[in-house]
């Protein structure tokens, strides 16, 4: 990743970080108007008031009043330049989110890679960096994520950083940012505090797969209002490891005591899984657990997936079969969860489907063999690789998202 160029007129100092602000994330569309506003100009923007009055089925007086708000608190600005000729009075200028002024920070501690992004106010990621999740201690190896992001945080001096969202797996208590991580030995780690107190911000922490979820909700591009807000969605997740999370009329689902887990769903393999069983599921299609069996069968010399990857691109029938393989699992596990839960659409997300794109059709196929329900919405994450990144940034948004005026406070200090 790299980093974006700066431009803004203005500079803020930062909230003091005497006092760590731990904020549960909003993983829903929020249907207060001061975020319908919002939402609107950060999707369609520039936008006139007329427009957002339709868009958001508010009263042109309503949507005046959440502008001139929403101006006030620096989410918006106005663009007086495309005006249409020959209207007249303020409220026929379009505004737009504000999106030069300020940036979130977000943080996606992966099983191996963590990734550290800057996003604007419409979501879109400005830049960002990749460094190896550290191993051992977990204060120490918190402690060093959050300094890399401090540091990557101050290269933009010209923008006013408000918030920082970190997404993860394990179990995360959203209300504390305390978070069990297994994969990494973490437990009871101060996620929330460690990262808020080294940057000086309000933050918050979510079950990665969650995330995920939430930002096919609020960040992907608009297809239709129903299919956005509407019916349930399954999101499933593969990479290093696997997940699901679901979506309810516009709000991601989160258990109290934290997300469900797939990581040990039989799928008949004769794989070993670190719990002694043989077939889990993410032992079998999870990155190391393909590199590692692709090693032993002498396709490849180094046990990492993106040799793999390069061996099958490269014409090696071996590696290709191997893939396909995964392939299968994945698309029979899909199915096999979407006829338990018959969600309206289904959203598969993560490096495992992305990474190689001649495996999707042998998704569909075992899917298609597997499921016994009418096939109706199944489609890969339009994010495509950059879908741990997506839902870091949508972890830093969503408080605004949800409630703008209050979180500008808070983070405004």
């Amino acid at each position: 990743m790299s980093t974006a160029t700066f431009a803004s007129p203005q500079v803020l100092s930062r909230p003091s970080p005497n006092r760590v602000q731990v904020v549960a994330p909003e993983l829903r569309i929020a249907d207060n108007p001061a975020a319908a506003v919002l939402r609107a100009a950060s999707g369609q923007g520039p936008i006139s008031r007329d427009a957002a009055s339709r868009d958001t089925g508010l009263s042109i007086a309503t949507v005046n009043r959440q502008v001139a708000v929403l101006l006030g608190a620096g989410l918006l600005r106005e663009r007086a330049d495309l005006t249409a000729s020959g209207a007249i009075g303020r409220p026929r200028v379009p505004f737009e989110v504000n999106h030069e002024l300020y940036l979130t920070v977000g943080i996606h501690i992966g099983a191996v890679v963590t990734s550290v992004i800057a996003s604007d106010l419409r979501g879109r990621i400005l830049g960002g960096v990749e460094i190896p999740t550290p191993q051992g201690d977990q204060n120490a190896a918190l402690g060093s994520i959050a300094r890399s992001a401090r540091a990557f945080t101050a290269r933009w001096h010209r923008r006013q950083p408000l918030w920082v969202g970190v997404a993860l797996g394990g179990r995360v208590d959203a209300a504390s940012g305390v978070v069990d991580h297994p994969r990494l030995g973490w437990t009871g780690a101060r996620v929330g505090s460690i990262v808020g107190e080294a940057l000086g911000l309000p933050v918050s922490v979510s079950a990665h797969v969650e995330a995920m979820a939430a930002s096919e909700l609020l960040l992907a591009p608009k297809i239709s209002e129903d299919r956005q807000t509407s019916g349930t969605s399954l999101y499933f997740y593969a990479r290093e490891t696997a997940g699901v999370a679901l979506t309810i009329d516009g709000r991601v689902h989160t258990p109290n005591n934290g997300p469900g887990s797939v990581a040990h769903l039989p799928t008949g393999s004769d794989v070993i899984c670190e719990c002694g069983q043989r077939g889990c599921l993410e032992a079998t299609i999870s990155d190391r657990g393909v590199a590692a069996r692709a090693v032993r069968l002498g396709i490849v010399d180094r046990p990492t997936v993106a040799s793999l990857y390069t061996a099958a691109s490269s014409g090696s029938v071996a590696a290709h079969d191997l893939l396909v393989e995964r392939a299968q699992v994945l698309g029979r596990t899909v199915a096999m969860l979407r006829d338990l839960f018959n969600p309206d659409r289904v959203i598969l997300g993560g490096q495992a489907f992305t990474e190689y794109p001649a495996g999707i059709p042998h998704v569909a196929e075992a899917f298609a063999a597997t499921s016994t329900l009418a096939r109706k919405d199944v489609r890969v994450s339009g994010f495509g690789k950059r879908v741990q990144e997506f839902a870091a940034g949508v972890t830093s948004l969503s408080a605004i998202y949800a409630d703008p005026l209050p979180s500008m406070r808070r983070a405004l200090g």
